[in-house]
């Protein structure tokens, strides 16, 4: 039971689309991501998952529509839905993802951008 440091545990990885878990609450992992271009289409049948963006702007694609997630703000992504998150400009995002354990990383979609394993940092 300490305070964790979102900046602190950013500063310890450098790997993009390849979350880190930092805490487990209960049957959700609380994951921090670095992100930076175009990921991959895909959604999640029974999960829904959440992301807060600590830094920078994240554009959330949806097949109908983009919305922009800025700093300080969340978006939760309601299972089922297809999805593609995505920076522009070169621009690295931040972001602290808030999912169940089951959650597979891009879903049932296999892609070289896949992540099976999130190191605990």
């Amino acid at each position: 039971m300490k305070a964790i440091n979102l900046k602190q545990k950013h500063a310890e990885f450098t790997k993009q689309w390849h979350p880190h878990q930092i805490a487990i609450v209960d049957d959700m992992q609380i994951l921090l991501a670095k992100l930076q271009g175009e990921f991959v289409w895909h959604a999640h049948e029974h999960e829904d998952e959440l992301f807060q963006v600590i830094k920078g702007t994240l554009y959330m694609q949806f097949r109908d529509r983009t919305e922009v997630v800025n700093e300080g703000e969340i978006i939760v992504v309601p299972k089922g839905i297809e999805h593609n998150p995505m920076t522009k400009n070169g621009e690295e995002v931040h972001v602290l993802l808030f999912e169940k354990l089951t959650t597979a990383h891009t879903g049932q979609v296999q892609h070289e951008k896949t992540q099976t394993h999130y190191p605990r940092i």
